[in-house]
């Protein structure tokens, strides 16, 4: 057994770690039946709600910069091609830093590592807002504040993923997933139409709503309470560095669950296209084209919400790969229709089945993995996730200059479902997979009549702080 470690609270912010039992994945929280708990016990964990709103700010503060960015990049150069470098100067840093910020969530504090990303997110939002009233701001600058800004949230979000498991019970873990994606598409929804709207106001009112944003996330983060997982400190080896990409590539279930959602993406990206279809095919306009971009994140709305009341408790791995073949049938229907209606419609659908992939292979990722090992499995999925985006529009790009839009996209869903036929025969582990929680060993502290109601009530209330924190592992 470990030595126990002494907790090193962060200033101002509560000191009581969470009191459930470790799990066998090394997560907080009491093992019971996954989805156990109402929707209404959940929400009134004190730490949760804290960091669903250092969360959900720091996402929409980064969806609102990027729009004002791009826009101010625009008016200083008139260039399409600088507007595709502020995409690549956010993306880059992800990819450079993955195995590093992997190491460094796994290693430290990870609420000090969000605090800190998140202060300098919005500082950085803050000097651009400044630079912007003075007239002092160049291009250069611009893309400087972007690149540093990706590299912020390089370390940013695998530390928060990590995070989240050890502030709740185990049993609560899909619910919290569910409602927390859906808190995400709801800040995908609202923080371009924000960003826009501040861009009338002029980009120093838009970058000073950004930094305040990232600022009440810092506020916010400072009252997570810390889990009573302490990380371990290993030192920062080669060996350490490469320790997530060997776990994925040893775990069928992580590795068949992300590399799907890598595939699946990069060839149904039709949303890269949505410029042609409003413009040539539907015949909408600008109108029609915000529609059509808000259309997935409202599908996945839904989906998330609905998942978040009435969790997955078997075969999960059918529906994993059932939303898979969905995602690829709402990409054939949006790609030959020909009505406005069914497009939105599709789109919804094709959102709502990436909701369904996303939960489940989230849920997967964080149950399956040991808390030490948390920071660096999240950067590797932060990494194939972004990979398959920015790919994935480049993919469905260049088939559309070689086929056409419509080929392109019908293609694309096409090669999704084969792509999810592939995977069922690749990794049957995953497809057989019935419960979210493989099967649970009861943890050495559990006592057998402690229910999951009874592990959430003790979420709501903080028990008297012990003297040390336990270690994982």
């Amino acid at each position: 057994m470990p030595t126990p470690t002494p907790v090193s609270p962060l200033p101002d912010s509560p000191t009581s770690p969470t009191p459930y039992p470790t799990g066998p994945t090394g997560s907080s929280g009491p093992i019971g039946p996954i989805g156990g708990g109402s929707f209404r016990e959940i929400t009134h964990i004190p730490s949760l709600r804290c960091f669903w709103i250092s969360q959900c700010g720091s996402y929409l503060a980064y969806n609102m910069l990027a729009v004002v960015i791009g826009w101010q990049i625009y008016a200083m150069t008139g260039s399409a091609m600088h507007l595709g470098l502020v995409g690549l100067a956010q993306f880059t840093p992800q990819l450079l830093l993955t195995l590093v910020v992997g190491g460094v969530a796994d290693r430290f504090d990870r609420r000090r590592i969000a605090f800190f990303c998140q202060l300098a997110e919005g500082l950085m939002a803050v000097a651009l807002a400044v630079g912007s009233a003075t007239g002092s701001l160049t291009p250069t600058g611009v893309f400087a504040g972007a690149f540093l800004t990706g590299a912020a949230r390089a370390f940013e979000q695998p530390a928060m993923n990590a995070l989240l498991p050890g502030l709740v019970p185990v049993v609560a873990l899909p619910r919290v997933l569910a409602f927390g994606a859906g808190l995400r598409q709801a800040s995908i929804i609202a923080g371009p139409a924000l960003g826009g709207f501040l861009c009338a106001a002029g980009a120093q009112v838009g970058y000073g709503v950004c930094g305040a944003a990232f600022l009440t996330a810092c506020a916010a983060i400072l009252l997570v309470r810390r889990p009573d997982t302490a990380a371990k400190r290993e030192p920062m080896t080669l060996r350490s560095l490469f320790g997530g990409i060997d776990y994925v590539r040893r775990n069928p279930v992580i590795l068949g669950a992300i590399s799907l959602d890598l595939f699946s993406v990069l060839l149904g990206g039709a949303t890269a296209l949505l410029p042609i279809y409003a413009s040539d095919i539907l015949h909408t306009g600008p109108w029609g084209l915000g529609l059509l971009r808000a259309s997935p994140a409202v599908g996945a709305l839904c989906m998330s919400v609905y998942l978040a009341r009435v969790p997955m408790r078997r075969r999960v791995g059918r529906r994993l790969f059932a939303g898979v073949v969905g995602f690829g049938v709402a990409t054939i229907t949006f790609g030959l229709s020909r009505s406005f209606p069914l497009s939105m419609a599709a789109l919804a659908m094709l959102g709502a089945c990436d909701m369904i992939s996303v939960v489940v292979r989230q849920t997967l990722v964080q149950l399956e993995t040991p808390d030490e090992m948390r920071g660096r499995v999240g950067a590797v999925n932060s990494v194939f996730i972004g990979t398959s985006n920015q790919l994935g529009e480049f993919e469905s790009g260049v088939t559309a200059a070689w086929f056409g839009a419509t080929a392109s996209v019908v293609l694309g869903g096409v090669g999704t479902i084969l792509v999810a036929l592939l995977w069922m025969r690749l990794f049957p582990t995953l497809l057989r997979r019935d419960q979210l929680m493989s099967a649970p060993v009861e943890s050495p502290g559990q006592r057998p009549d402690h229910s999951p109601d009874q592990a959430l009530a003790d979420a709501q209330e903080p028990e008297s702080p012990p003297e040390t924190a336990r270690a994982s592992g």
